[in-house]
This record gives structure tokens, sequence and C-alpha cells, in this order.
């Protein structure tokens, strides 16, 4: 076996590990009947505003990847990106290490519509970069609105978690500028970037941004169903959870989200609500993705055509 596949598998055998002390020590408070008590507790209108939410951010990651192929000079129907971002990245988010199991499955529709290895590289970094310019903004945005928490939670003084905030947003008007200034290559030491177009760079940093607004605002749904929590505690809530798990690649970030959340916003956090949201914005996505996947092999292979992947080749190849 070679190294770099012992490696890989040590991390996701620990991410597992991390995983389960994790929800160990969440679900050792409580007891079943506890368990499921919490969790009737969640309105059934809370609940489903916060799958609409759930939904709506989904719809905006389909944008990330329709802005990277818009971005490659490359065109494809939006139905068919809708489908392999939702498929791709609802297993993805439940798989861990995202931007490798998401990839994978990118790679199985994009390449079927006429889009090379290289393209699809180049698809995942896109997004990759949208994943952290919208969450470095939102994350600038909650220390300057809510710097308390960030504040208690970093053990710093208020006006560092502000000015914190505010040189966080330098990151993406910097991006920014550079898309508009250089309008090519960006050459960094022995590392050569190809930058996006202005409007396009703005639109990551648009889209990113919505997208972990919705996301937050989908925790936040079943959070108040605990209590009364502001929404940028909730938005500073998921920033911090959302940076824990990539930064632990734990699959589907099990008990990383539970437990930041839980240290954030203690007494809103019930079981209930962390249960709830887990299941509006992972599992449901999941077994959505799941069948979507299993029915798109299916059609692939009934109905594929040499003259249907000719002509898809064709139009992914257009500028």
């Amino acid at each position: 076996m070679r190294w770099k596949s012992i490696i890989w598998n040590g991390l996701f055998v620990a991410a597992l590990c991390l995983a389960g002390f994790l929800l160990y020590r969440i679900f050792q408070q409580y007891s079943p009947d506890e368990i499921v008590r919490s969790v009737r507790s969640i309105p059934f209108s809370t609940f489903c505003a916060a799958l609409l939410l759930a939904a709506a951010s989904y719809l905006c990651l389909s944008c990330f990847d329709l802005l990277a192929i818009r971005s490659l000079g490359k065109s494809l129907p939006y139905r068919k990106i809708v489908l392999a971002s939702f498929v791709s990245l609802s297993l993805g988010h439940n798989i861990g290490f995202a931007g490798l199991s998401s990839g994978a499955f990118r790679y199985r529709y994009y390449s079927r519509w006429g889009l090379t290895a290289e393209d699809v590289a180049k698809i995942i970094l896109f997004s990759g970069v949208t994943v952290g310019l919208g969450l470095i903004t939102l994350g600038g945005l909650a220390l300057i609105v809510n710097p308390d928490d960030a504040a208690r939670l970093l053990r710093v003084d208020t006006a560092s978690a502000r000015a914190s905030g505010l040189l966080a947003l330098i990151v993406p008007a910097a991006y920014a500028a550079l898309a508009f200034f250089v309008r090519g290559r960006l050459r960094l030491w022995r590392w050569s970037f190809q930058l996006p177009r202005f409007s396009i760079a703005l639109a990551q940093v648009g889209v990113g941004t919505v997208n972990f607004m919705l996301v937050s605002a989908c925790l936040h749904q079943m959070l108040t169903a605990s209590g009364d929590v502001a929404f940028f505690r909730s938005v500073t809530a998921y920033v911090l959870a959302n940076s824990a798990i990539l930064a632990t690649h734990v699959p589907g970030g099990l008990g990383v989200l539970e437990a930041t959340v839980s240290y954030v916003v203690p007494k809103e956090a019930s079981i209930g609500a962390l249960i709830a949201f887990r299941c509006a914005y992972f599992f449901i996505p999941l077994a959505l993705g799941s069948v979507l996947l299993f029915i798109s092999e299916v059609v692939f292979r009934r109905s594929g055509s040499p003259g249907e992947e000719a002509d898809d080749r064709a139009e992914a190849q257009s500028v």
C-alpha cells in the first residue's frame, strides 16, 4: 500500500473516531425519551421553513458550478448543472472530504456532457474559492455585527473582534480588485492562477455569502424553537462550526457541528434542534441525492446515445 493511501485512510479513521467521541459526549447527556421529546418539540411549520431554506441553499450551490462553467467559456443547460451539483454536494457533504468526494460525482456527470478532467478540476477549485470567499465574507460581517460572541469565544475584546471582521472583509474586496485590474493570470512565486472576469468574481462573493446566510437561517429556524436567539448569533455559530468541519474533514461534520453550535449557543442548541437541522440540511438531501443518482445512472445507461453525447459535447465546448 502506498504511503499516500495509508495517510488518507489514517485521516479518515481519525475523523471517524473524532466524530464518534464528540457524538458520545453530546448524546450521553440525554435519555432516549428526552431526545424524542426534544425533536417533537420542533413545530412542523418551523421544520418546513428550514427545509425551504435548505433547498434554497442547494440551489445557490448550483450557481457555484454555473459560474465556474461560464468562467471556462463553456455552456451546459441549467437543469444538468442543478442535477450534477445537487447529487455531488448532497452526497459529498455527508461523506466528508467534500472537495474530493463531490468532485468524483461531478466528474461522473460532467464527463458525460463533454467536459474534460481538467475542466472538472477547475470547477472544483472555483467552487472551493467561492466557498472560502462566502465563509470569510459572512464571518467578517458576523464579527462586525455580533462581536460579543466572537470576543467571548476567542477571548479577545470587542474592539479586536470588530477589527478582525474588517480585516476579513479585505479578502473578498482584494479578490474582486485583482479580477478587475489584473484581468488574466496572476503569478505568485511558482504558482499561476487564472482570475475570472470581474463580474464573475463579484458574483462569487455574492453567491457564496448568500449560500452561507441561507444555511445559517436554516439553523436559526431550529434554534428559535428552543428560545429567542438573534440571527447573527446563529450566523456566528454556523461559521465557526463550518470552519471546524473544513479543518477536521469529519464526514458530514458529525459531532463537530453539534459540539460547536452547543458551545456558541448552549441554551438554544437543544438536542432536538441539532438533530432537526441535520435532517433538514444533510440527511434528507442525502436521501434525495442518492435516489437521483440511481435514477440518473439508469437513464444514462438506457437512453444514452452517441448522437446525444456528441451534441452535449459540442454544446459544452461552445463559447
